[in-house]
């Protein structure tokens, strides 16, 4: 597996050991997950950006969905 080196600050080296400790996993295992997790947000992210750009997509009325929702006239 390639290794990386990233620079960090104290305050945030100090989270991520916390982290480390309750969770009984490494430094490593903590950032390696919490990168998954944003890259993940980050293209959801994208996905969500790009669907509100898309002029086919119909724009919903949130009275008319709630009235759908709970059945109401």
């Amino acid at each position: 597996m390639p290794q990386i080196t990233a620079r960090l600050s104290e305050r945030l080296l100090r989270e991520i050991d916390k982290a480390a400790r309750r969770l009984k996993r490494t430094r490593a295992d903590v950032i390696r997950t919490a990168l998954e997790y944003y890259l993940e947000d980050l293209e959801d992210l994208r996905l969500a950006l790009k669907a509100l750009q898309d002029p086919s997509d119909p724009v919903l009325d949130w009275a008319e969905v709630r009235r759908d929702l709970l059945g109401q006239d």
